[in-house]
């Protein structure tokens, strides 16, 4: 019976023993599974954001592909910068099976280093940039390695047809199709456009699988107020100007003083923007409004209108100039002539310090500051340039007792070349101060903004302007800017002569600023153009290195304008017809040379006598010389340019080559060198052109290529 006892205590022991390990596991198994389903709710609710992210981020790669940037085009639509197709070269690591080798081969026909290229391939797995916006040779010779994990994408690149044409005005854009200077800085929002985005997929082995891209909206294209013919002009004389008087730099401005648009700008040095990285840093500055400079005499015709103005003088009164000495808070300023008894209009003809600051005497602090501020002096006109600078002029509470005088002949004021020359075209135009304008229209598609010209202000009334317009036409009949004097034409101007601040704060000795602004044909002005040279070598005087300047730009704008000579007693103006080439295309051969290469003499002598027009040359490179046919006492011609205009077209033959198949950016390039004026219609492979290949056209001709898939 005991044992029996004992037997069923061990077995209930055992059936106890094998419940407690039951309800143990099952306890492990319910803590598992309440732990796992904790794990997963962490994972797929609270963590889902991040987790998907990262997986994201692991096997998406998204690259982003600049859009077509709108076209900048000239006043008459020849573009100025535009985009072509070019090929950008990317890698996926994973997918090379010797990165070392492949860094080797690639590097040295795309100007990288080897090192730097396999550091890139060990960083990234799924993608990575070898080189953007390769060269068209470039790419086809990594075509023909035919590597594995290397690839082709079609992007855009920014090209300037016309080379250093109005390169500070366009400006440049960066690798990534950003505007970092000019108008593609300023109007970087309505030019970019939407870019593409590429998205690459792939899987645990790094092996792609899915590639898809985005729609990209083009940017806006611009019109510009520009002419390219008188940009090349503008440019051409400028350069000339720095070269022969070994200057610092230079700036030139050319202006329709009766609307206030801007028809050319150019500044020295200059660059080429297709290859901007190359270029010194002040190559990069745009004179035209950047620059802050003393005007020295030019200033004057401020003075003179305010007091003219104000009933304070006449052109006929005879003032006292001193014998070329006044002295002013017990300082002495000394005329560059020991003038004495001058009449306003030889003061300003002969442009006598002394004169021109019992001017400002007669006008008083506040008079004076009221005239200068109404011409726009000391504000930013605006012009969708970045850059542009205010210029310096305090107001009276801060002038020195000999502040009146200094800034009646033009020194303690800082004024930009563009606010300069938009107060010589109010008084061109009758009194009225026009608002300058750079932009003339802003398209895509059906969507337009046309920016019109503003209604202008009065500064001076019409029988003021009318007078200053007498008195400039004597500086150049007569006074110091008679080597301003046109050929056909009449003109009126004015010189300017003005020491630079050295590093000591004071006036050098050595360093002066030249100028001349004048406007043609006096009575009916078309144009208005300022000439600035910055440190001339020498020579110092405006009226020896600025005024024959305008005089060349002068001659040729009026005529490619087709303005009607108004002064018959000067000999007829020698040109040509061919149509105006850019800096670098004038650097590569002479074929095409501008149009207009008209004599350009530095004496006002020589203006007036019959010689053989000298060769022209620009950066260097001669140009054709010209002979004119008429014999003495002949009549001149009435040919396209004008009447008494003698125009003789010497443009070469071009043979025209076959495009076919060729991508945009080599046809421009060929069309380029060829001084051919290229029209692209559609984009992809050139399939037809007009004229045909083969033909035979003077250089400067329009040809039209469409392109297609």
């Amino acid at each position: 019976m005991a044992a029996l006892k004992s037997s069923r205590r061990s077995g209930r022991s055992a059936r106890s023993r094998t419940l407690d390990r039951s309800l143990l596991l099952g306890g492990i198994l319910a803590l598992w599974m309440v732990a796992l389903i904790a794990r997963l709710y962490y994972l797929q609710v609270v963590q889902y954001g991040d987790l998907e992210g990262r997986a994201q981020r692991q096997q998406q790669h998204t690259v982003e592909v600049s859009p077509n940037r709108g076209t900048i085009f000239d006043r008459n639509l020849h573009p100025l910068a535009m985009s072509v197709a070019v090929d950008s070269v990317y890698a996926v690591p994973a997918e090379i099976p010797d990165r070392a080798m492949v860094a080797k081969v690639i590097a040295p026909i795309l100007g990288l280093e080897a090192a730097d290229l396999l550091g890139r391939f060990n960083v990234f797995r799924s993608f990575c940039w070898v080189k953007r916006k390769v060269s068209d040779r470039e790419a086809e010779r990594v075509r023909q390695l035919d590597l594995k994990g290397i690839y082709f994408q079609k992007e855009t690149k920014r090209f300037y047809p016309k080379g250093e044409l109005a390169a500070q005005v366009l400006g440049y854009v960066g690798v990534d199709d950003k505007g970092l200077a000019g108008l593609e800085y300023e109007m970087n929002e309505a030019i970019a456009g939407l870019p593409a985005r590429i998205l690459l997929a792939s899987d645990a082995h790094h092996q792609s699988f899915l590639s898809s891209e985005g729609r990209r909206q083009p940017g806006k294209n611009v019109v510009l107020t520009l002419d390219e013919n008188i940009q090349y002009i503008a440019e051409k004389a400028l350069d000339e100007a720095v070269r022969k008087w070994q200057a610092a730099g230079g700036v030139v401005i050319v202006q329709n003083p009766n609307t206030g648009e801007v028809l050319a700008m150019a500044s020295a040095p200059s660059l080429d923007a297709n290859d901007y990285v190359k270029s010194r840093a002040q190559a990069r500055v745009n004179r035209g409004v950047s620059w802050v400079y003393e005007p020295g005499s030019t200033f004057k015709v401020v003075t003179v209108s305010a007091a003219l103005e104000e009933h304070l003088t006449r052109p006929n009164e005879l003032i006292d100039c001193q014998r070329g000495r006044i002295v002013l808070a017990h300082h002495t300023i000394h005329d560059h002539k020991p003038f004495g008894l001058l009449t306003l209009s030889d003061i300003v003809a002969e442009s006598s310090d002394v004169g021109a600051i019992k001017l400002g005497l007669r006008l008083g602090e506040e008079r004076l500051y009221h005239y200068i501020r109404s011409f726009g002096f000391g504000e930013r006109k605006d012009v969708q340039l970045p850059g542009e600078e205010r210029g310096l002029l305090r107001p009276p509470s801060h002038w020195s007792g000999i502040s009146i005088g200094a800034i009646s002949m033009g020194q303690e004021v800082g004024v930009t070349p563009l606010q300069l020359l938009t107060a010589y075209s109010a008084i061109a135009n009758g009194g009225i101060l026009f608002q300058p304008r750079i932009v003339q229209d802003v398209f895509r598609g059906d969507e337009r903004h046309s920016v019109l010209p503003s209604d202008g202000r009065r500064v001076v009334s019409q029988r003021t302007a009318g007078l200053m317009k007498r008195m400039l036409a004597g500086v150049v009949e007569h006074g110091t800017g008679l080597a301003a004097r046109l050929r056909g034409y009449s003109a009126g101007g004015k010189t300017g002569t003005a020491q630079k601040i050295d590093a000591t704060g004071r006036y050098s000795r050595s360093h002066y600023i030249a100028s001349f602004v004048g406007f043609a044909p006096v009575e009916r002005p078309a144009v208005t153009i300022l000439v600035v040279i910055d440190s001339p070598a020498e020579a110092i005087y405006g009226a020896e290195v600025a005024a024959p300047a305008f005089r060349s730009i002068a001659e040729q704008t009026l005529s490619y304008l087709r303005v009607p000579q108004d002064d018959p007693s000067r000999l007829p103006q020698l040109a040509m017809s061919s149509p105006a080439r850019s800096t670098r295309q004038a650097q590569g051969d002479t074929a095409g040379s501008s149009l207009l290469e008209s004599e350009s003499s530095d004496s006002a002598a020589s203006s007036l006598e019959p010689s053989t027009v000298q060769p022209v040359s620009f950066k260097g490179q001669p140009a054709s010389t010209l002979h004119p046919s008429a014999p003495e006492g002949s009549s001149p011609s009435h040919g396209a340019w004008g009447s008494g205009t003698v125009v003789l077209d010497q443009s070469p033959i071009t043979v025209v080559p076959d495009f076919s198949g060729l991508p945009v950016r080599r046809v421009a390039e060929e069309c380029q060198e060829l001084g051919l004026e290229l029209t692209v219609r559609g984009s992809g492979l050139a399939e037809q052109q007009s004229p045909a290949a083969g033909s035979r056209v003077p250089a400067g001709t329009g040809i039209t290529v469409r392109f297609g898939r």
